[in-house]
């Protein structure tokens, strides 16, 4: 939609509350917004959990905002394939938790951090940025606790950006760019969930 603009969280805020994000056009390069034509959604109540994902729920540790910078990195890393987040992405996105906005949702083993996923929470938008793991199931548990955090009554909605062949198997929908804009200002308006007020 838009190409240059700075990374300052009152930037990222106003993107964010029009249905924009930033990534950019190639890693180093100039910051490209964006807004699909079609947006992967996911309905807190809509996630698929089978029962082996649930079994796998009980062998993690979840927390909340406990180290973000380090899952951060994790998903930045760059042996990971179509890499995105480079050294501009990563202290945006510093900033803006630091600004109380960017959270990360943490799956913990052994006292070892082992995947995760980190996103912008405004009201009930919860926009998913990127998630990793270094053991087999572990960002998908984060994401489990992340759909059971946001199961509280109030409007709620999961932005995965674009709707996946993987996480269309996990119950994300891809619904039409004017449908996505038109939920926005509810879910804006809608307080913060628990698990981002008081950091898990």
């Amino acid at each position: 939609m838009a190409v240059g603009a700075d990374l300052e969280p009152a930037t990222l805020l106003a993107a964010y509350s029009r249905g924009l994000f930033p990534m950019p056009i190639k890693p180093g390069g100039r910051i490209g917004w964006w807004s699909p034509p079609e947006r992967g959604v996911l309905e807190p109540d809509g996630l698929i959990v089978h029962r082996s994902l649930r079994r796998a729920c009980r062998r993690f540790e979840v927390r909340v905002d406990t180290a973000f910078a380090e899952l951060v990195d994790g998903c930045a890393d760059p042996a990971r394939p179509h890499g995105w987040i480079d050294a501009q992405m990563r202290a945006a996105y510093l900033r803006f938790h630091h600004a109380g906005f960017a959270h990360s949702v943490e799956t913990w083993r052994d006292g070892e951090l082992v995947g995760g996923l980190y996103g912008v929470a405004v009201g009930g938008l919860f926009a998913g940025e990127s998630m990793f793991y270094r053991v087999r199931d572990a960002s998908k548990v984060a994401l489990v606790a992340l759909a059971d955090g946001l199961r509280d009554g109030r409007p709620r909605l999961i932005d995965v950006q674009w709707a996946t062949p993987h996480l269309r198997s996990l119950g994300v929908q891809a619904v039409p760019r004017h449908q996505y804009l038109h939920r926005l200002p509810e879910l804006l308006t809608s307080p913060l969930p628990a698990m981002f007020r008081s950091g898990g």
